[in-house]
């Protein structure tokens, strides 16, 4: 039978948990990679988190560049915030680029200036300011909104399941949460909207994949305690390898669209406005998967095995192991001497009388 058809059938019996402290080594490796990252290189936060504003200027059946619209506002005096991005083609084309909170008279001059620097019709250019204080109040909403997600989240998986597995989810959301704003940190791409709502979008995937495995944990050790047929690390793998199919075949159809956006729309189209939303989308629904396979799942394990009673499961078991091989030695014997070919015969035991010898019949 083929490995994919076992993976089809949920047979593999691959060792998640009896490797896991390798997998929590490399969790807290690319955690301090990230964490590094984000205080030493920070965020590139958008103008709707700390304000600014931003000039819009129609492209359309022109040849002006992004480095063109870049340059003219330094000369300005106002320096973009962030590189400019293209939004659309053709009929729709537009460059946006956006400087730090300009005064409504600072805006007028800047709209003038970069029109006759440009060469454009100054109605061209559409401007738009966002407060610094009102990037603030976003900010403070989307934490906000974050903290509620997780409180409601382990409150549902302690009374779906029990704290434990609530415990193992909950560190399973924060290592996607951090994993992926550090990569979003060293990537560099722009902070907005649009960002939190993806964030929000890939923790609700993490959470889905994560209770599917643990339906099947709990569905496993039901009853593990009276049977005493395996221990919960034992029952917890094969409910990973049951599930293993399940979560491939939803992270890659999740991951096929999102790729499309990010590599397509946002790589070869130069759609700039989708790339912020479609890359924190692809790193999270990524790590989401690992962290449902890798790391819930054996944080609960070992929060169980520290029970007491499945400490004496374990050693009951053991127990049953080593009586049955050492069933299996004493029914199998020991084995018979090997007597080669021109060997000397094995001397006679002290007492034993040697073996007569048939009698040679006369002619």
């Amino acid at each position: 039978m083929g490995i994919l058809t076992r993976l089809y059938r949920g047979e593999t019996n691959f060792e998640f948990i009896g490797t896991r402290k390798r997998w929590y080594l490399a969790s807290l490796v690319l955690l301090v990679l990230c964490v590094l990252s984000m205080v030493v290189r920070g965020f590139n936060v958008g103008i709707d988190f700390k304000g600014g504003t931003q000039f819009q200027i129609q492209a359309a059946n022109t040849s002006l560049t992004t480095t063109q619209v870049e340059q003219a506002l330094e000369e300005t005096g106002h320096p973009s915030e962030s590189a400019a991005q293209q939004v659309g083609s053709g009929a729709t084309r537009q460059i946006v680029i956006k400087t730090a909170e300009l005064g409504i008279d600072e805006q007028v001059k800047t709209q003038q200036e970069l029109a006759s620097t440009l060469k454009i019709d100054p109605d061209s250019i559409s401007v738009d300011s966002v407060s610094s204080s009102w990037g603030g109040e976003i900010t403070k909403k989307a934490i906000q909104g974050l903290l509620v997600f997780l409180v409601v989240v382990f409150a549902y998986i302690a009374l779906r399941f029990d704290v434990k597995m609530a415990v193992g989810a909950m560190v399973a959301l924060l290592h996607d949460l951090v994993v992926t704003a550090g990569i979003y940190s060293l990537v560099g791409f722009e902070l907005t909207p649009s960002t939190i709502v993806g964030l929000l979008t890939i923790l609700g995937f993490s959470l889905y994949d994560t209770v599917v495995v643990f339906d099947k944990v709990a569905e496993n050790t039901r009853g593990l305690l009276a049977t005493a047929r395996e221990t919960y690390a034992t029952a917890a793998n094969r409910a990973v390898n049951q599930t293993l199919m399940r979560s491939v075949n939803t992270s890659v159809i999740s991951l096929l669209p999102v790729g499309g956006l990010l590599f397509v729309g946002a790589g070869m189209l130069g759609v700039g406005t989708i790339k912020d939303l479609a890359l924190i989308l692809f790193i999270g629904l990524s790590v989401g998967m690992y962290s449902s396979l890798f790391l819930a799942t054996p944080v609960v394990v070992d929060l169980v095995e520290r029970e007491p009673e499945h400490q004496l499961l374990a050693k009951r078991i053991e127990a049953k192991r080593a009586s049955a091989r050492a069933a299996e030695l004493s029914m199998v014997g020991a084995p018979a001497p090997v007597i080669r070919r021109g060997s000397p015969a094995p001397a006679p035991k002290p007492g034993a009388r040697p073996a007569s010898r048939p009698a040679r019949k006369r002619p």
